[in-house]
């Protein structure tokens, strides 16, 4: 590789993020593939599936592991019947796209979120130095970021700033679905309170996080319009860092002791 500044161009090496397709099949059929950073990818499955409302415990997994080829990018997940048969309309929806991909827009959709979607009902409070000390929390624990600059991170504590789960990716969504997934599997999310993000917060995240039934949302960036939106009929904190340093609570401010 080639750094160039004003006064000349120097040569060295760089370490890149790696990414590679991940094929999510649920019964035997394709339901999704995403492009993520090769790991984790049993937890990343799991936290996909309870984002979709394909499980809503893990205890609606039959199976859950690698293909029988014991291929790394290929997850294959059978349903115990009963969840199969609730949830069969969702499992219709297969073919490469999903309600939480990122990308994917309109009132229709939106609409058709909000029916999986219950507004969350815990009533935690944290001080805005907890806040802060989250974020802080969150830049120490990214590994790949300080090494490749090209990945993203989640971090899940509990009201204590206890870590329950941390994961990175080179996709946004990817690492909130692995950190959720180390959450569900490891039934500790009736314990997290609280998710920081390296990313912005976007309607897909604000679902991911309402489904794990996750309270306060802090993000590095700004929210989107929508985002917002759904946050506050879902009864969410969703809050960002800004210059200073500065907290922008959007919504929820009641959680949040200033």
């Amino acid at each position: 590789m080639i750094r160039c500044n004003r006064e000349g161009c120097r040569t060295g090496s760089h370490e890149l993020i790696a990414e590679e397709p991940l094929l999510i099949r649920i019964e035997g059929k394709p339901y999704s593939v995403v492009m993520r950073t090769p790991g984790e990818e049993m937890f990343h499955a799991a936290g996909f599936c309870l984002g979709e409302g394909i499980a809503d415990s893990p205890d609606d997994f039959l199976t859950l592991g690698y293909c029988k080829d014991l291929d790394p990018n290929v997850i294959d997940i059978r349903l115990k019947p009963e969840r199969r048969e609730k949830i069969g309309d969702l499992l219709e929806r297969r073919g490469f796209v999903s309600q939480t991909s990122c990308g994917i827009c309109g009132k229709e959709l939106v609409k058709d979120l909000y029916q999986i979607l219950t507004p969350t009902e815990n009533d935690v409070r944290i001080d805005i130095h907890q806040v802060f000390a989250c974020i802080d929390q969150l830049s120490e624990k990214q590994k790949y970021y300080q090494q490749t600059r090209g990945s993203h991170a989640a971090l899940i504590v509990d009201q204590q700033l206890e870590m329950i789960a941390f994961a990175e990716d080179v996709g946004r969504h990817n690492a909130l679905d692995k950190a959720i997934g180390k959450a569900f599997l490891a039934r500790k999310l009736p314990r997290a309170a609280i998710v920081v993000l390296s990313s912005r917060i976007s309607y897909e995240l604000v679902q991911k996080t309402a489904r794990a039934h996750l309270p306060i949302l802090i993000s590095m960036s700004r929210p989107t319009a929508l985002s917002v939106e759904m946050g506050k009929a879902l009864n969410l904190t969703l809050a960002c860092a800004d210059k200073g340093p500065e907290l922008i609570v959007v919504c929820g401010e009641n959680r949040i002791v200033f």
